[in-house]
């Protein structure tokens, strides 16, 4: 087996918090000796997110053995998910913005057993529906639990409790004509429909100034799948919640916006 160094695009602040937490909790559990200290659990760890490295990988690049990494990977990700600012804390976080931009993405999965609630048509493939919620320099603000890829975006908001929250707040927030319907505070653009079979020249121009700021929740989501774990999830989909509160976590560690 060959093994190589990588560099992970994460800064040295990040490494010690999550390590920290997990030598916090070892001194908790009373843990007796492992294979790997704190630090390298961590990397360990911060390699699968964001590089997206496989168990197998990391087991021989650690020198552990496969179920030990993904032991490790996965105490590391119950720790950070803890720390995620639940939908009360976001809508606070949000109530202090210009405005917020609601957008829905699908992270894809395996194909499972039961496959047919994680079937998205929209986008003909199998995955996990996760609603993201941006601030107006489409900077990551929350990132919703995972539902089956076959929600449809406003059903899952809706769900989620998210548009009552955000109204609740008196939060502005932009969403596209998958939201359509929503009520509340939040706007979308103008729709064709049979009553309305052409719109105005007016309406197009909102559509356009719409369309202009709420472009700016795609970084927002390109943020959060940039951890390459995301490219494809390779476990349980009930897992994926977990891992995206982990992610969420991290990203405001490295941006310095500190999780509650």
């Amino acid at each position: 087996m060959l093994s190589y160094p990588a560099a992970i695009p994460l800064s040295n602040h990040t490494l010690v918090r999550l390590g920290d937490l997990i030598r916090a909790e070892r001194v908790r559990r009373r843990s007796r000796w492992r294979r790997l200290e704190p630090g390298r659990q961590a990397l360990l760890a911060l390699a699968h997110l964001r590089n997206g490295d496989t168990h197998a990988r990391l087991a021989a690049g650690f020198g552990i053995s496969r179920s030990t990494a993904w032991r490790y990977v996965r105490e590391a990700v119950d720790l950070l998910a803890v720390l995620a600012d639940d939908l009360h804390a976001a809508g606070e976080r949000a109530a202090r913005l210009a405005y917020a931009i609601l957008d829905g993405t699908l992270v894809p999965i395996d194909r499972i057993a039961d496959q047919k609630p994680y079937y998205s048509g929209k986008h003909r493939r199998h995955g996990v529906n996760v609603q993201v919620l941006a601030d107006p320099a489409g900077r990551l603000v929350w990132v919703s639990p995972a539902l089956p890829g076959a929600v449809h975006d406003l059903t899952a908001a809706r769900t989620h409790g998210l548009v009552d929250v955000l109204t609740g707040h008196s939060v502005t927030t932009f969403a596209d004509k998958a939201y359509q319907g929503a009520g509340g505070t939040v706007r979308t653009p103008f729709k064709r429909n049979a009553k309305r079979p052409r719109l105005s020249r007016g309406q197009k121009a909102v559509n356009r100034a719409h369309a202009r700021i709420r472009a700016l929740g795609e970084r927002a989501v390109a943020l959060l799948k940039g951890w390459k774990i995301l490219t494809k999830l390779r476990c349980c989909p009930r897992r994926a919640t977990a891992i995206t509160a982990a992610i969420l976590v991290l990203h405001h560690i490295e941006t310095g916006c500190q999780p509650r």
